[in-house]
């Protein structure tokens, strides 16, 4: 069974960074994609980037491009979502996401994912 367990999540101030990590634990995940996704108050869950486990090859959603980096570490299992330059309207929750039955050009669909983690949060506020 997939766990994934994300941390790193806080306040930070706008034009700040952060590092979010994923463990994941329970699979082989060399054939998965891997992304994250974020949910603000009132809106709905949206993409924000996926990886490719075994390639590294990456996704982005336009508002991120150039400010977020996704990445992974094969040898722990865990990945990654280095954040710069970061805004107010980043604020959410953070959420790890697992998926086998999709590929990079359609990682962006979070009906895809099988596996999830609890969340994380992020507040970028002076």
């Amino acid at each position: 069974q997939v766990q994934l367990v994300e941390s790193g999540g806080g306040l930070v101030q706008p034009g700040g960074s952060l590092r979010l990590s994923c463990a994941a634990s329970g699979r082989t995940f060399s054939t998965y994609i891997m992304g994250w996704f974020r949910q603000a108050p009132g809106k709905e869950r949206e993409f924000v980037a996926a990886i490719r486990w075994n390639s590294g090859i990456t996704s982005y959603a336009d508002s991120v491009k150039g400010r977020f980096a996704i990445s992974r570490d094969n040898a722990k299992n865990t990945l990654y979502l280095q954040m710069i330059s970061l805004k107010p309207e980043d604020t959410a929750v953070y959420y790890c996401a697992a998926a086998t039955q999709i590929t990079i050009t359609t990682a962006n669909r979070e009906s895809r994912y099988d596996n999830w983690g609890q969340g994380t949060q992020v507040t970028v506020s002076s």
